[in-house]
């Protein structure tokens, strides 16, 4: 049976827009600059800083997976934005205020926590607002909005930094969370389909076909037994194990002996990769809508590109520079890890629960990223972490290319098979 032609209104269509934009610098609470603000402003010891950054992919870690399900489950995927904004809020004020060593992981543990629910909420509520077919373009326009909202985030935080205070960026991130929660409200809650939203068939299907079993959802052990879904996470383990490091460790050499100008640098750091991903997230979207394997084969390929760049000169320029090509990476992996994901769960009811899973995995690799690379660094130097995060970066690719699977075309011969079963 094909799926039916959705058509949400503008208001909820414009309000998703609006919660892209403000949600971008709130997904992570403050992400690298957490990383300056440690080192230049508290002192902090590299490996402190490590954990300190990992504390809040540990905590997504553990409640990324039952949030997927709990996503799968609740009607009121509104209101788990607006808790996880809260949260994010809470985290960096107090943070900013009180930035002893249990008050910092205190807080990275809440922002961890609400950074298990924004991905799978906004995806399910994409989903059920505009269904499948149009989700490629949907979730194109949703990075594009996420990362001009970065962009915004990081020209504010770069100034205020340093014009004011390092300690002013926390409470713009808390700002930004305020109006995440007050957009997310303004979509209409009755056009959101919540049976598709879980990847599973629409509410208002004949109960008599065979298509209703979408409705049920699949035992939580089968998402386990799926090898093209567990080689794919094996993939985007290694690519954020060899990702999330980078740019905080940048961050960290930029700090290294300047005074007021670590904060600008990252802040163009980020600016430039987000204005990359803004072209390369919305060309994802046009592109993957024929095949998604090529496209996302060419976000892998860049990153060990990126880590070996980093190794060459400690000139600020280059290493802003570089950030191009993390760009062309974080564009592409934010809209085709969706796309994916929906393929392979189309009509089981185990969208956002393996979505959920999937953000395990990227929360997995990015926290052993973060720890070990403080300690790598202050044993052995920046460069020796680089290169040890390109060849990571390198074998993620070798797998991604040789083992995961085309979902778009295997969708379409699951999609056979069922038709004539």
């Amino acid at each position: 049976m094909q799926e039916k032609s959705r058509k949400p209104s503008q208001k909820s269509l414009k309000a998703l827009d609006l919660l892209n934009l403000f949600l971008a610098d709130v997904r992570d609470g403050v992400g690298p600059y957490l990383a300056i603000f440690l080192k230049a402003s508290e002192n902090w010891h590299p490996a402190d800083i490590g954990i300190a950054m990992s504390a809040s992919t540990v905590a997504t870690v553990i409640a990324q997976t039952p949030i997927g399900g709990l996503v799968d489950r609740l009607r009121q995927k509104r209101m788990l934005i607006i808790v996880g904004a809260t949260f994010v809020s809470i985290g960096c004020i107090i943070i900013a205020l009180f930035p002893s060593f249990p008050i910092v992981i205190g807080g990275q543990i809440l922002i961890g926590l609400a950074a298990a629910v924004f991905p799978a909420a906004i995806a399910a509520i994409s989903l059920g607002l505009v269904g499948h077919d149009n989700l490629d373009r949907r979730v194109g326009r949703n990075e594009a909005f996420n990362h001009a909202g970065n962009v915004l985030a990081a020209t504010l935080a770069g100034l205020i930094g340093f014009l004011i205070s390092r300690k002013g960026i926390f409470f713009l991130v808390a700002a930004m969370a305020a109006a995440s929660a007050v957009a997310v409200s303004r979509i209409r809650e009755k056009e959101i389909d919540h049976e598709l939203a879980r990847g599973a068939k629409e509410e208002d299907e004949d109960e008599d076909t065979p298509e209703k079993q979408g409705h049920e959802v699949s035992g939580f052990m089968q998402l386990f037994s799926d090898r093209r879904i567990l080689l794919f996470c094996l993939a985007v383990i290694l690519f954020h194990f060899a990702n999330a490091a980078m740019l905080p460790l940048v961050g960290q050499r930029l700090a290294e002996g300047k005074a007021t100008g670590a904060t600008l640098y990252m802040s163009a750091c980020i600016i430039v990769a987000q204005l990359v991903m803004i072209p390369s997230a919305t060309l994802a979207g046009r592109f993957a809508h024929a095949a998604r394997k090529p496209v996302f084969l060419l976000g892998f390929a860049v990153l060990p590109i990126r880590g070996v760049l980093y190794t060459l000169t400690d000139n600020p320029y280059f290493l802003v520079s570089v950030q191009i090509l993390d760009g062309v990476a974080g564009g592409i992996f934010g809209v085709l890890s969706v796309l994916m994901v929906a393929d392979l769960t189309k009509g089981t009811g185990r969208f956002n629960i393996t979505q959920g899973a999937l953000n395990t995995a990227i929360g997995i690799g990015a926290g052993l990223s973060n720890l070990l690379a403080g300690f790598v660094v202050e044993k052995a130097g920046y460069n020796t972490a680089f290169l040890g995060l390109a060849a990571i970066a390198a074998v993620a690719t070798v797998i991604f290319w040789m083992l995961v699977p085309e979902t778009k075309s295997s969708h379409k011969a699951q999609s056979l098979v069922a038709s004539e079963s």
